[in-house]
């Protein structure tokens, strides 16, 4: 079983980077996002990026837009290029198809996570060198890590869960696409229109907050979802269906 996923999830990232015509682009998407969070943004923050909640909620928060625009690709997609029918016809079973299309999306995105944070401390260290060699504490490293893993798993759940039905890779996207608006962005671009009382109530509850509380249940609530996520995936995932739609 385990061999069957693993051989699923090096053909997925094998067509990313190697076959599809998006791979270079792809592949050059991938460094910029690299650069730009591995490299940039800690040159600007300084010292304070490896001590800053900011560097893990990114490494929490942009692997999902990775792993969005691979999963949404993964069984739309191969519904487009009339891959799926040969998948669907292999001796992999459904079991391995499902976990090997989530576990490529998660490995794809937590990748980034791990490298993306690494390649910021190497940079800090560089640009930095006086005090000695310096990292991210071990709660802050493997506290981020572990929440990348977690959305990172969430979106690659919901992204399969939302291909299996959708008619082209294109249409999940949008789909996931709105999902992420709603969660992501909209409580950001709301939040400036509250009146300045409630602002500064909102700011003062987040102060006082017990964080490892709130980090705590976050974290059951994660792996709920995703249980249950993965529960409706296996269930929708019926291959007579899928080959002959």
């Amino acid at each position: 079983m385990l061999n069957d996923i693993f051989t699923l999830i090096w053909k997925e990232w094998k067509e990313v980077f190697l076959q599809r015509s998006s791979g270079r682009m792809g592949l050059v998407s991938l460094l910029i996002f690299v650069g730009m969070f591995g490299i940039f943004l800690p040159l600007q923050s300084g010292v304070e990026w490896l001590v800053s909640p900011m560097s893990m909620a990114l490494a929490m928060w942009m692997p999902i837009f990775l792993v969005l625009g691979l999963v949404t690709d993964a069984f739309a997609g191969e519904r487009e290029r009339h891959t799926l029918e040969t998948l669907l016809a292999s001796r992999l079973s459904d079991t391995a198809i499902l976990f090997g299309k989530i576990g490529a999306g998660v490995a794809y995105g937590f990748t980034f996570a791990l490298v993306t944070l690494i390649v910021g401390a190497v940079t800090i260290n560089i640009a930095f060198p006086a005090g000695g060699l310096k990292f991210y504490t071990p709660a802050l490293f493997f506290g981020g890590l572990a929440f990348s893993l977690l959305t990172c798993l969430l979106m690659a759940s919901l992204g399969v869960l939302v291909s299996l039905r959708s008619p082209t890779a294109r249409v999940a996207y949008q789909k996931l696409s709105i999902v992420m608006l709603v969660i992501v962005l909209l409580p950001t671009l709301l939040l400036p229109l509250l009146p300045e009382d409630l602002q500064m109530s909102v700011q003062m509850a987040l102060q006082n907050i017990n964080w490892g509380a709130i980090m705590l249940v976050a974290a059951v609530v994660l792996i709920a979802a995703v249980a249950v996520l993965i529960g409706l995936a296996k269930a929708r995932f019926q291959r007579a269906k899928l080959i002959l739609d």
